[in-house]
């Protein structure tokens, strides 16, 4: 049975994050139990999208009275394009939970399926009319079992084959899934690939636009870029941020940068680089306005072992605390010993996030 892995990009605007999640479905205002603004609760997304009219009804389970929904998430969005091109049930591994909101140029996910058995346990048993391959039907007359081909000409059967190529996997994926994500590499993998355990490292970014605070006349948010960048108003020392920068890189018990919950044994990571550059582009209309001297984009990037929960959002905000003068390199330091997460900054919102790399 071939394992594939996949890397994927989305923009995590209109996504409750990455991971699947099955809530129950809110209540009317008429039923019993039913508090006002209790549809709020069920994700909390860019402002404007409506993760209700994506939701989707996967009604009552076994045991439970109550009908559940399928929130609109990356990891949903693309297993069921999986399963669709395979034709068999699949569980789809990510490496990284991201938020809602938070967006990735490389997330890694896997999955296993079926390859090259021509008869499947499973289809045999329960005599159902699936697609096998052309030259094993004369095999199997006692079931209604057909052939069909694909848009290559190539004949389908559950599963996919190793020697169907990764390639046109990919292409059957992307067919299926909405313009918001999409895969942008297939390959083979080994039985035993594991997207969490087996990463190396990964890297984010976080993305600043920097402007004069209102009401001055030359202060305008971020127009093209809103959902990818932070609106950061007044000004920022780089040099300062950096400063600080360098006492978050190595091994460190990053419990100060952690979000309460975040359900790991272990707080100590290792973050290999840390860095915050101005990467503003002159007269970018993608701001929503022309002048360079009114609005600066930074960036940060950090890369490390692995990260806690929030910890990427709330590293940032503490940087930019730094950049403001409200604390200092010695700060940072000092929040990263204390391991008490009062020490250190706010947690940014996962607007500005992004997931750019994992290394295996």
């Amino acid at each position: 049975m071939p394992r594939y892995k996949l890397t994927i990009e989305y923009d995590g605007t209109d996504f409750c994050g990455w991971q699947k999640q099955e809530p129950f479905a809110p209540m009317e205002p008429n039923e019993a139990g039913a508090t006002p603004g209790h549809k709020a609760e069920l994700c909390g997304v860019h402002a404007g999208t409506d993760v209700h009219a994506a939701a989707e009804d996967i009604g009552v389970r076994e045991g439970e009275t109550r009908s559940r929904v399928a929130l609109r998430t990356v990891q949903h969005v693309v297993e069921r394009a999986v399963r669709e091109v395979v034709r068999e049930p699949v569980v789809l591994m990510g490496a990284s939970r991201t938020d809602s909101g938070v967006h990735a140029r490389g997330q890694v996910a896997a999955f296993t399926c079926s390859g090259d058995e021509p008869l499947r346990a499973r289809s045999a048993s329960e005599g159902l009319a699936v697609p096998i391959a052309e030259e094993h039907v004369a095999e199997v007359p006692s079931l209604a079992l057909r052939a069909r081909k694909d848009e290559d000409g190539l004949t389908r059967g559950m599963g996919w084959p190793i020697s169907r190529g990764a390639d046109r996997l990919l292409r059957a994926i992307n067919g299926r899934l909405p313009e918001d994500v999409q895969v942008v590499a297939a390959e083979v993998t080994t039985p035993t690939f594991n997207p969490i355990g087996d990463a190396k490292s990964k890297a984010y970014s976080y993305t600043l636009c920097v402007s004069p605070p209102p009401p001055t006349g030359l202060s305008l948010r971020p127009m093209w870029n809103r959902k990818y960048v932070q609106q950061i108003w007044g000004r920022l020392d780089v040099a300062a941020m950096n400063e600080a920068a360098k006492r978050i890189v190595g091994e460190h018990d990053f419990a100060a940068f952690a979000a309460a919950g975040h359900g790991r044994l272990s707080t100590v990571r290792t973050v290999f680089s840390c860095e915050v550059t101005d990467v503003t582009s002159g007269g970018d209309a993608r701001l929503g306005h022309g002048d360079a001297d009114d609005a600066r984009v930074l960036r940060i990037d950090i890369s490390g072992s692995g990260f806690l929960y929030n910890m990427v959002r709330i590293i940032s905000g503490t940087l930019v605390e730094v950049g403001r003068g409200k604390m200092t390199a010695a700060d940072v330091a000092a929040a990263i010993q204390s391991k008490d997460r009062r020490n250190a900054g706010p947690t940014l919102p996962g607007t500005g996030l992004c997931l750019e790399w994992i290394k295996y």
